[in-house]
Formats: structure tokens, C-alpha cells, sequence
């Protein structure tokens, strides 16, 4: 993570950088749309439900399992092969992450480690902690230079220490860091992208951006594709100002298209037709 440079609160400067305030304000008024919808004061419910679904399903295919939404919905077997168990942690992590609130602001490492491992099911000794020097990661789809484990375990303290001290960035840049941040380090040996897209929603509703977690980024970011999504990531690793301003509009681009899809599940059950 890189900042434009010294100061208290190196996330507030962030959201300052060109097009970033106008990023922040779209992501609000998509937000505003959604919240505002009449359908939203009586089966509010029934929108975050299904927007679990398709965020988890989002973020399933960003790690290699695109699945039609509805394959998603019928299945409830995923062990079968590499698919079904991404598909698989995709969901137990979006189950997950709203029992993990209360926790992220005093121990976001703690919550990092939960996350890896409800998402890897696994008793492996390397599940549920950063990986150590010389541990491969298995994350196939994100090709960048991997970081020693030295380094990922000064930068997430780094990110620890000013989660922890709160601040007044706008929950856009804080989630998009979040994200930018764990997908670049890869701290743990698999599941990183995952792991990444779930903090990405627990600051967005941690924040109080989107408290009923009705605006899955994860289904944006899909919807974006996976090519926009490296290409984003790859100007937030650069640390220059403009691949940071980059990568922060395009979070805050998924996040106005997952607004957006739920926007329209108001509308369809308005309609009676969902």
C-alpha cells in the first residue's frame, strides 16, 4: 500500500486523489437508491439473502468457478471437485462474515485468520495463519510477484494498526485497500481472492456504508470481469496515485453494480414477479 505521502490518516489522503470524491459520491447515491426503495422497508430480508447468493457467486467466479446464479441456488453438494468447493467457500464465507463485525475493528488479523479458515475447510497446519517463508500460494489467477512473508506480515500489521485506529476515509477507500491489499500481499497459501472479497464486504458494512449488506461488490466485480479486475489490481500494486485512484474507482464501480442488481430484486418483487 502506498499513500501520496506522510500523514496521520494515509486513507483520508487517498480519498482525495483525482476522481476519487466523485467515486465516493456515485457509491453513495447507488446505495441511497437501494435503501430508498419501498420494497426495502417491509422484505428487507429477503433483498440481503439474495444478495448473499449473488455476492457469493461473484466472488466464486473471480476465483475460476462461473457458475450461473441458479446452479448456485439448486446445488447443496459442493465437495465434488475444484469448482464446487471455491463455489462452496465462496458461501460459508459470505455466512461468515456477518458474525465477524463486532471483531474487525479491535482484531481485523484475527477476523483475516477466521476468514482463511472457514474458507479453506481444511486442518491443514497452514490454514488460518500468514504463510511463512518458503510455503507456496496457490491462487492461480492472480499471476503478480508474490511478496516475501517478511513483508506481508509488516503490511498487514501496517493495515491492523490503521483499521484499528479508525479515521474519517469514506468506507469506499478503506474496502477497496482492504481488498487491493490482501490480494497483493496473498498472505495466506490459498483462498486469498476470497478472503479479500469477504473483508471488502465486512468494511463496507462494518463502515455503515451498507449496514443490511445489500449491495454485493463481490457481483459487480464479477459482472466487471476478470480481466478489469486484474487490470485495476495491477494499478494498485504500482502504488503510483493514478493506479491507486484506478483501483478505488473500480471498487467503487462493483459496488454500483451490486447496488444496482438489488435495486432490480426490489423491483421484480414489487412486481411480484421474484
Amino acid at each position: 500500500m502506498s499513500t501520496t505521502g506522510a500523514t496521520a490518516d494515509p486513507l483520508a489522503a487517498l480519498g482525495s486523489l483525482p476522481g476519487v470524491p466523485e467515486s465516493v459520491e456515485s457509491v453513495r447515491k447507488a446505495v441511497d437508491r437501494v435503501y430508498g426503495h419501498r420494497i426495502m422497508r417491509r422484505r428487507s430480508n429477503e433483498i440481503t439473502s439474495e444478495a448473499a447468493l449473488r455476492g457469493a457467486r461473484g466472488s466464486g467466479a473471480l476465483s475460476g468457478a462461473d457458475w450461473a446464479l441458479e446452479e448456485v441456488r439448486r446445488r447443496t453438494d459442493f465437495s465434488g471437485d475444484d469448482e464446487a468447493r471455491v463455489m462452496g467457500a465462496a458461501l460459508r464465507l459470505t455466512a461468515e462474515a456477518g458474525q465477524l463485525l463486532s471483531i474487525w475493528r479491535q482484531s481485523p488479523l484475527r477476523v483475516l485468520a477466521r476468514l482463511h479458515l472457514v474458507a479453506a475447510a481444511s486442518k491443514d497446519d497452514k490454514v488460518g495463519r500468514p504463510r511463512q517463508e518458503g510455503e507456496s500460494v496457490e491462487e492461480p489467477l492472480v499471476e503478480l510477484p508474490l511478496p516475501s512473508a517478511a513483508e506481508v506480515h509488516g503490511r498487514l500489521e501496517g493495515l491492523s494498526e490503521l483499521i484499528i485506529a479508525g479515521g474519517s476515509a469514506p468506507a469506499l477507500v478503506t474496502a477497496a485497500v482492504v481488498h487491493g491489499e490482501i490480494l497483493a500481499l496473498r498472505p495466506f497459501t490459498s483462498r486469498n481472492g476470497l478472503v479479500a472479497r469477504a473483508a471488502e464486504r465486512i468494511v463496507l458494512v462494518g463502515s455503515g456504508l451498507d449496514p443490511k449488506s445489500v449491495c454485493p461488490a463481490e457481483a459487480g466485480h464479477a459482472e466487471l470481469g476478470r480481466a478489469a479486475y486484474l487490470a485495476a489490481l495491477d494499478g494498485y500494486v504500482s502504488g503510483t496515485p493514478e493506479g491507486m485512484a484506478a483501483w478505488i474507482a473500480h471498487c467503487g464501480k462493483a459496488i454500483q453494480l451490486g447496488a444496482r442488481e438489488s435495486t432490480a430484486v426490489c423491483e421484480a418483487l414489487q412486481r411480484g414477479a421474484a
